[in-house]
């Protein structure tokens, strides 16, 4: 199973707001992920895009993928706080309110769903001799009223 890692490092939005974006493409497919992200009327939504298509092109690139992006799905996507710039804004009176510009990482890690294999049913294994059947049994209220 391959999996692999994208991180986008310093993006101008809080982790809050990135998280919320996150939590809409954690376990779906790639495609489906990329299609969310696109109708998303979040600003982080495009970041978030850009590194979940670099951590796409980074699993294709590992030795032992097997060429089909329709298996690939996004195993984890979160985003950790960065550093903030602290700022001064000025106030009533002589006074200064602090501004704290917060940034984010965002990583989006995928992976390569395994094959499903169907199990063929041979002559001597097929699931009908195998459960047992069952009596169907009247219900006693029927059986008392009727008496």
């Amino acid at each position: 199973m391959i999996e692999a890692q994208a991180t986008a490092r310093g993006i101008r939005t809080s982790a809050q707001k990135a998280g919320l974006v996150c939590e809409l493409i954690r376990g779906k497919g790639v495609n489906q992920a990329l299609a969310t992200l696109q109708f998303t009327r979040k600003t982080v939504a495009r970041e978030l895009a850009k590194v979940l298509r670099s951590a796409v092109a980074n699993a294709q690139q590992k030795q032992g993928f097997g060429g089909d992006v329709e298996r690939l799905y996004v195993l984890a996507c979160y985003a950790d706080q960065g550093t903030s710039m602290k700022r001064v804004r000025p106030a009533p009176m002589g006074r200064a309110f602090r501004v704290t510009k917060r940034t984010a990482h965002l990583t989006v890690r995928v992976a390569e769903r395994p094959i499903k294999i169907a199990r063929v049913a041979t002559d001597g294994d097929s699931v009908a001799k195998t459960r047992p059947a069952r009596a169907r049994k009247a219900p006693a209220r029927a059986a008392a009223a009727g008496a």
